[in-house]
């Protein structure tokens, strides 16, 4: 395990009691999930034992935190259009195309989002590494609509923290198979990966990580229901399992609906249409919205002629 420093905290007080990734995320001014990585690679202890997330930390104990070795960035900026909602020194609000790929990954370097911000932005936050500079939240590569990234540490740790508390709050819009019966619910379960398939989400009954969405139907058309969904947490691919999940997969869904659809629309129908937060810096309340994608507008204009058949 590479790292080039070894570095000793002592827990104060107001963190006492506190889980081991909670308390040490704010002690070291990073993410919750890059505080957990850290944790399951064994990389905290204490004396000399290795601590988990679950760990209570206690008032005056020292912590002793093995600091990864710092990646050379190997991603290179791209002159890829973006369709910017909004931007300042801090935060950069931007509509993301279905099909682009929010951050590299293996096999995967180019073409990205982060590609792009790396041309555009002078600046981005690097509390997620040099592969996912100033990724804050991630939308799934065919999934539409707004995203917002940071320009500095502080922006990110807010922005973070928000979404964490539920005070940044995300609102989409969806097509699904089937007619939604209830007007309104509130979908809350536990996800995991799967166990048949490692790519794929799943409902599960232990083991797993909470996942809450709620979702309001806007128009029924028999066949099909137009309903727009509000995220209370952001598991990975969590509308489109908890949708399944109740039986009204997304149209498009190639991974949890893969059925033919009488639309055309590469990947399923989801957009990330509102986004609000706290300004990081200024501590206005902000909101912003992103247009439905042509692919959609179109299904959704089928769908009032009631041509879907």
């Amino acid at each position: 395990m590479a790292e080039t420093t070894r570095e000793t905290f002592l827990i104060p007080e107001n963190l006492a009691g506190q889980r081991a990734d909670v308390g040490l995320a704010s002690l070291l001014e990073v993410t919750r999930s890059n505080m957990q990585k850290l944790l399951d690679e064994g990389r905290v202890s204490r004396g000399e034992k290795i601590i988990k997330s679950n760990y209570k930390l206690k008032a005056n104990e020292e912590i002793v935190v093995a600091l990864p070795e710092l990646q050379p960035l190997d991603v290179q900026p791209e002159n890829i259009p973006l369709d910017v909602i909004y931007e300042d020194e801090d935060v950069i609000v931007i509509n993301k195309a279905r099909g682009m790929v929010v951050h590299p990954a293996v096999g995967n370097y180019t073409g990205t989002l982060v590609n792009a911000l790396l041309y555009h932005c002078k600046n981005l936050s690097g509390i997620n590494g040099v592969i996912r500079p100033g990724i804050v939240h991630r939308l799934d590569k065919d999934t539409s609509g707004i995203m917002i990234c940071a320009k500095n540490d502080n922006a990110h740790l807010s922005l973070s923290q928000q979404i964490q508390d539920k005070v940044a709050r995300r609102s989409y819009l969806a097509v699904v198979r089937g007619n939604i019966k209830t007007d309104k619910g509130t979908i809350i379960t536990q996800i995991a990966r799967d166990k048949n398939d490692r790519k794929k989400m799943a409902v599960v009954t232990e083991g797993g990580r909470e996942a809450i969405t709620e979702y309001t139907v806007l128009e029924r058309f028999g066949k099909y229901t137009l309903v727009e969904c509000r995220l209370l947490t952001g598991r990975t691919h969590q509308i489109r399992v908890h949708l399944e999940y109740l039986g009204y997969p997304l149209v498009g869904d190639p991974k949890y609906s893969p059925m033919k659809t009488p639309f055309h629309i590469e990947g399923q129908a989801l957009h990330s249409e509102k986004l609000t937060f706290v300004h990081p810096r200024t501590g206005e309340r902000m909101e912003f919205k992103a247009d439905l994608p042509v692919d959609m507008q179109k299904i959704i204009t089928r769908l009032h002629l009631g041509q879907f058949n």
